[in-house]
């Protein structure tokens, strides 16, 4: 009987809403957009010392961000050396691989690259839920066909989560931001063997 109760209890958890596993209060949505801008400026190259780590293999280097027009950003991976590891761009909707390496060139890892660059690119989301915690404000959104929360705490945008079926599935976390930079984040997947992790220099 106690093992039948602490089932239905588990059943009960794991098909609750992300906000209710949370404890989250939901308020009244003032805000229509949310903005992730830390991408935006078209004037900088974002340039970070990077980590990938798929699978057990490690891949460490460069990483440059270039956002070229409205909707249009390059994202190209080299050695320290130099030597390219993948170079993408993204034009509107469209999905460029330019270069990239054979160990990597697998289509579900450039489809997960393709949705998490667009996520980090994205600067503009509509909300449909507002809810708090004590210290943050977080936004319920749609992108790309799947649930997202934006976490953030005295207006910084501090975490981007997908969530399906009620359970996180890629947490991207912005570890050290500055206006509108973001200076170190992880972006860690919960069913995909694929951590990046980058750090501006």
């Amino acid at each position: 009987m106690r093992y039948l109760v602490f089932s239905l209890c588990l059943v009960l958890v794991s098909c609750a809403s992300y906000p209710k596993q949370k404890s989250l209060k939901e308020i009244e949505t003032t805000n229509k957009q949310i903005r992730n801008l830390y991408f935006s400026d078209s004037e900088k190259d974002y340039v970070y010392k990077a980590s990938i780590d798929l699978y057990g293999n490690h891949f460490g280097g460069m990483l440059i961000i270039k956002k070229i027009a409205p909707k249009n950003h390059r994202v190209v991976f080299t050695t320290e050396m130099g030597s390219k590891i993948f170079d993408l761009s993204f034009i509107g909707d469209n999905f460029k691989v330019n270069f990239i390496i054979s160990d990597l060139d697998r289509k579900m890892l450039l489809n997960q690259l393709k949705k998490d660059f667009r996520i980090l690119f994205t600067e503009e989301a509509k909300v449909l839920k507002t809810f708090n915690t004590e210290n943050e404000t977080i936004f319920e959104v749609q992108l790309l066909k799947d649930e997202y929360y934006y976490v953030t705490n005295s207006n910084n945008l501090t975490k981007i989560v997908r969530v399906s079926k009620g359970k996180e599935k890629e947490v991207f976390s912005f570890v050290e931001c500055k206006e509108n930079d973001a200076l170190e984040l992880e972006i860690q997947h919960k069913t995909f063997d694929l951590t990046i992790r980058l750090v501006a220099i």
